[in-house]
């Protein structure tokens, strides 16, 4: 049976042990051990029956899972979003800046059947317009059939303010759930979640890999529940804005397989026959893209069925079994359109004068040091950074590989960096290529002349991957790199199928800081907007939590604090 909230209380007694599954391999040696031939080996070998307890004993409408999304405008936008285990009747979100003033708006029904288990989800969206800027809104969600209808769930939020501000926002990836039942869930997962509030952003980015669902393929609208109700505690109170990432990607479920995560999620239109998996907004003088890189990598990272023996979807879907070797490998599914929507959308930023900053959100990394995570990509290196570069992208923040690390300012590449894994043949990476390697004389790296990236995979997953890749000649810092897709390929044994890991070597000139202490923390970034004529800021500063890689804690410290400065963009004021 899938827990409620309140059951997660009792994990916290076997925190100690809660990374340690029946049989005991911990979840950290798991993940290690099966990461170049697919997780989904480990689940792959049993048919699937519709989870029985996935539903509450008495299901009805009462909305669960509540979060809050930006809308186009920030400032006047938000959207409103939850699930409920039966479908709603006349489900609704009451909302005014005031208690004399409210207003009550239905909600929009999205459902869609999970192609695994056929468990139908249901989610409800409302969006509310016409908000004051910077203002506090309170709503409550409620609905006919709402078992807590005497007592609705009620919450407040603030609105973005318009014209350049300070503000703060706050950054993770991978974040998983705090129900240790799933594959690379941890406690940790909700001390993430509380970490957010502790800083008190005005939103959160979510970096990808949101919960694991496709790990746990028998129970992924249940893996998706814990997910929300977790997120809950700081999404209901302030927009998560997220990015698809390999693990949102499901057997059976959409085209891309991001149904679970479309319907879930309401975000701002990108004009595209894609709506969801890439948008834009901005707040004051930052404008944040959100990006869909499982469109442009090589690796093959989203679900995969092992074997050897295949994964058999409930009857009442319809689905025929996956057989062994198989592999969601989605790489160009939107032709070009999101490269395309890329340069377009940047191209407006960079003649903007309003504008400052440009962020850009992904799950996958450019660039990564990591020595048991998965590696940077050249395909990002190949279709993005070159866009990055030519509309001068200030910061790009990532997940993917579950630790922290941060790059020196980087533009352009070096070509002929890299060597093959095996052989040592000359590869091609476009090793991206440092252009500082030291603060300026007031301490601050001025992103203007190139782009920092930061790796944030240490939300809340059982898997921590704080190891790092050293060039056993001279010491210094090593990456691996996809030049290629890594597709499944027949194992050792018969019947059974592996994905490699990365194909290729290069010196990691362009890392600046690795956390070598804990895979888990989360970043916090306060922008200043400067005076006019002036500079404007943007402080980094990121914390972790110690020990949580052996017993998750709720205690984050400062790891440490990066300054970024540039010109402002206006030349006429405010």
């Amino acid at each position: 049976m899938r827990p409620r909230p309140d059951d997660f209380a009792a994990e916290d007694a076997l925190a100690g042990n809660g990374d340690t599954p029946a049989g005991g391999v911990s979840r950290r040696g798991f993940f290690r051990g099966a990461g170049a031939v697919g997780l989904a080996t480990a689940v792959s070998g049993f048919a699937l029956a519709r989870d029985a307890g996935a539903a509450d004993a008495v299901a009805d409408g009462t909305p669960e899972q509540i979060h809050l999304t930006w809308g186009e405008d920030p400032a006047s936008t938000v959207h409103v979003s939850w699930a409920s285990a039966a479908q709603a009747v006349h489900p609704r979100v009451h909302f005014g800046h005031s208690a004399g003033r409210e207003r009550v708006l239905p909600a929009v029904q999205r459902t869609y059947t999970d192609g695994l288990n056929g468990q139908t989800v249901f989610t409800y969206h409302a969006k509310l317009e016409g908000l004051e800027p910077d203002a506090v809104v309170h709503y409550s969600v409620t609905a006919d059939n709402d078992g807590k209808a005497a007592k609705p769930f009620a919450a407040t939020f603030r609105t973005a303010r318009r014209g350049r501000h300070a503000f703060r926002f706050t950054s993770y990836g991978d974040l998983a759930t705090p129900n240790t039942s799933w594959v690379l869930s941890s406690v940790q997962s909700r001390y993430a979640v509380q970490a957010v509030e502790r800083f008190e952003p005005l939103f959160h980015l979510l970096n990808g890999d949101l919960c694991y669902a496709n790990l746990n393929p028998a129970s992924q609208p249940a893996v998706w529940a814990d997910f929300g109700n977790n997120m809950q505690a700081s999404a209901s109170q302030r927009p998560w804005m997220p990015c698809p990432g390999n693990h949102e990607i499901e057997f059976d479920n959409g085209a891309q397989g991001f149904d679970s995560y479309l319907t879930r999620f309401a975000l701002p239109h990108n004009g595209s026959e894609f709506p969801g998996r890439w948008y834009s907004f901005r707040v004051g003088s930052v404008f944040f893209v959100s990006l869909s890189a499982d469109d442009v990598i090589y690796q093959d990272g989203g679900p995969f069925v092992g074997g050897p023996n295949p994964l058999a979807p409930a009857a009442s879907t319809g689905n025929v079994p996956i057989e062994p070797g198989t592999s969601f490998y989605v790489r160009g599914y939107s032709k070009g359109a999101q490269t395309r929507w890329l340069e377009e959308t940047l191209a407006r930023a960079q003649r903007d004068d309003d504008i400052d900053w440009i962020v850009v959100q992904m799950h996958q990394d450019a660039i990564t040091s990591s020595a048991t995570g998965n590696g940077a990509d050249k395909g990002l290196r190949e279709a993005w950074l070159p866009i990055f570069d030519r509309y001068g992208v200030d910061l790009v923040v990532c997940g993917h590989d579950h630790d922290y690390e941060r790059s020196w300012p980087i533009r352009g590449c070096n070509h002929g960096a890299g060597r093959d894994a095996v052989t040592g043949a000359q590869v091609e990476t476009l090793q991206p290529r440092p252009v500082a390697t030291a603060p300026s004389h007031d301490g601050s790296f001025d992103t203007s002349h190139g782009t920092v990236h930061l790796v944030l995979g240490g939300g809340g997953t059982s898997a921590p991957l704080d190891v790092y890749g050293t060039d056993p000649a001279d010491g210094l810092p090593q990456a691996k790199v996809f030049t290629k897709p890594n597709r499944p390929i027949p194992g050792a044994t018969a019947g059974v199928y592996v994905r490699n890991a990365a194909d290729a070597l290069e010196d990691a000139i362009w890392s600046a800081r690795r956390d070598t202490g804990t895979g888990y923390g989360i970043a916090v970034f306060d922008v200043d907007p400067g005076e006019r004529g002036g500079k404007t800021s943007i402080t980094i500063r990121y914390y972790h939590a110690p020990g949580a890689d052996k017993v998750p804690t709720p205690d984050y410290e400062l790891f440490e604090t990066v300054v970024l400065a540039k010109q402002r963009a206006d030349k006429h004021g405010w």
